[in-house]
């Protein structure tokens, strides 16, 4: 059972991201993410405006008046959510922790999936794959996602994105929406990734908080690597720590930005500092100019 104060938490948390989807990103995920055919429903008596393409020649004949087929967009989909709980997401220097940013864009997106009748699954992962929730449908399974994010404890702490998306490209097999949530403090992971691309409709969604990419300024400081436990004592005054850490800040962007362009894969950056909905709504827009 769940501690009371852990219980609320959730619970809380639970109707937030569910009135989010519904309030602000109603639609949009439906127009972003479209099924992948038509399927056949009907046939009917022509109306005027009808496409004359969709006419039914053998039906017409047959009553000797036009009839027209009727399709449906082949709505169902499946969405499945890697979740990066290594422990460079249990930093945060402003709002909430990475790990709080992943369990509100991963709710926000489970809703969205569910109010349009999609499956949703996850895969939790750290330097390995740490479990697999299949998809299935209903409020229910996201109440258990959601107790996923924040109660799972993983048997690592460090970060292996390779080493899910090879497990993502073995053992699901349908075409699905797949969203990778992680801070993406990893590397050489290109030859996953482009099979991943080129099997499902994916979308890396890098969680960052500010203090990241600028050092304090208070001088001698003990940091601690939360995915190794090493200690260290920098000197956040060095001009020469200052500018080797923006070096490696910026070409480690660049390096994801590449890779991301060339595996022709949708990419956005959430901040711990700001709201979901921005980041989100742009992504979304973006892909529904595309269709």
């Amino acid at each position: 059972m769940l501690p009371e104060e852990l219980f609320k938490k959730i619970q809380g948390f639970h109707f937030r991201t569910r009135r989010l989807a519904n309030d602000l990103f109603a639609g949009q995920y439906e127009s972003a993410f479209r099924g992948r055919g038509m399927e056949f429903a009907e046939v009917r008596e022509y109306q005027p405006g009808d496409d004359i393409r969709t006419i039914d020649w053998n039906v017409s004949a047959r009553f000797g008046h036009p009839f027209v087929k009727v399709f449906h967009e082949e709505r169902e989909l499946t969405v499945i959510l890697l979740l990066d709980l290594s422990g460079s997401n249990l930093f945060g220097t402003r709002k909430k922790f990475k790990r709080d940013l992943l369990a509100e864009i991963a709710g926000m997106l489970a809703f969205l999936a569910i109010r349009t009748n999609d499956k949703v699954g996850a895969i939790l992962f750290s330097s390995r794959v740490e479990k697999y929730i299949p998809p299935k449908k209903g409020a229910a399974h996201v109440w258990r996602l959601i107790k996923e994010i924040f109660t799972y404890t993983p048997t690592d702490l460090k970060t292996d994105i390779d080493s899910v998306l090879t497990y993502l490209n073995r053992v699901v097999k349908r075409h699905s929406i797949v969203f990778v949530i992680s801070d993406c403090m990893d590397s050489g992971f290109e030859k996953s990734l482009n099979l991943a691309a080129r099997k499902h409709d994916l979308t890396v969604i890098r969680i960052s908080d500010p203090a990241e990419k600028t050092l304090p300024a208070p001088g001698l400081m003990m940091v601690k690597d939360p995915e190794t436990g090493q200690t260290s004592v920098i000197n956040t005054r060095s001009k020469m720590l200052k500018d080797n850490w923006l070096a490696y800040i910026k070409a480690h962007g660049e390096y994801l930005t590449d890779m991301f362009q060339k595996a022709g894969v949708d990419f956005v950056e959430i901040e711990t500092s700001g709201s979901v909905v921005e980041p989100l709504t742009r992504l979304f827009d973006r892909r529904k100019r595309r269709l």
